[in-house]
């Protein structure tokens, strides 16, 4: 008896399968806004990032935090000046970034990783540069973001200070040059301060890592420079106590201030620079600034290409 064999089906042929699908790509006929464009772009996304906006309700907790423990010591002093009738503020504009170096190292520590680590990490630098954004754009604009928020983290109590003085009624001239002084110092503060927290941040693309070194730097530094010039203080050898303050960012902010904007040292015995070492001081802060910013061209450079 014959068995009926199955018919096998039909092998499709690969070309049977092949399909057009117009799914509307076109290409794009509007206005080309350039370099310049992309440029203020990454710089206006960096600063809102650097206090957490336009992030989770997480990342605005510590930055947010910082900047309201440096402007609650400004509210309680010109309380107390109002309530106590003083005829000056308990702290001068230009001392009070000195006083709490603490928190702005602390915010610089947080800040600078979260600038240029994410974009080390996650490989995303290469992309910035296909676009007409260039090293130096980049570079310039990440620098100039987290240098204007530490601005905005420096000056703002400040302004507090400032408008409660002149509340308080002191003397105008007085409280307007000083805060002047003071926006000069913490602009020069703010401009070495970013550049070294970047330089740190950019040689690692893990966080963590990049907070902890920049910690480290900043508090070691000044804990170290503190401490010789204390022993130099102590064994008679004040005049190398001003060179012993060349060695730490806190200490040159607050030697060059001291040389040239009016304030008071914080050196032991209060032996600051004179005029030709705050000289020494100038040309010490303005090439650091420019060797950050020369070093962070030439990492990028590396990463890019």
């Amino acid at each position: 008896m014959a068995v009926e064999q199955p018919t096998p089906a039909p092998v499709p042929v690969q070309g049977d399968q092949t399909r057009i699908h117009n799914i509307g790509y076109r290409s794009y006929d509007g206005p080309r806004l350039g370099r310049a464009y992309a440029t203020r772009s990454l710089y206006s996304q960096s600063l809102r990032g650097a206090y957490g906006l336009g992030r989770s309700a997480k990342s605005k907790v510590l930055p947010m935090l910082l900047f309201v423990v440096m402007c609650v010591p400004a509210a309680i002093m010109i309380a107390v000046t109002v309530a106590t009738k003083l005829k000056d503020l308990p702290v001068d504009y230009t001392r009070y970034a000195i006083f709490l170096q603490a928190v702005i190292s602390l915010y610089i520590a947080s800040q600078a990783p979260q600038a240029v680590s994410r974009d080390l990490r996650f490989k995303t630098v290469p992309l910035y540069f296909s676009r007409p954004i260039e090293t130096a754009d980049y570079v310039r604009a990440k620098y100039a973001a987290l240098a204007s928020a530490l601005f905005v983290l420096t000056a703002t109590p400040l302004l507090v200070l400032y408008v409660g003085a002149l509340l308080a009624k002191l003397d105008f001239a007085d409280q307007t040059t000083a805060f002047a002084q003071g926006l000069v110092s913490v602009t020069l503060l703010s401009l070495l301060f970013a550049g070294i927290g970047l330089v740190i941040a950019s040689m690692t693309p893990r966080r963590g890592f990049g907070i902890a070194a920049v910690i480290a730097v900043m508090t070691i530094s000044y804990g170290a420079v503190s401490t010789l010039q204390a022993i130099a203080y102590t064994q008679d050898a004040t005049g190398s106590v001003p060179w012993i303050g060349l060695f730490s960012p806190v200490t040159l902010i607050d030697g060059l201030q001291t040389a040239f904007l009016g304030a008071s040292s914080s050196f032991p015995g209060g032996v600051g620079p004179g005029h030709g070492e705050g000289a020494v001081y100038v040309l010490v802060v303005l090439g650091l600034i420019a060797a950050c910013y020369g070093l962070l061209m030439r990492r990028y450079r590396k990463v890019g290409l």
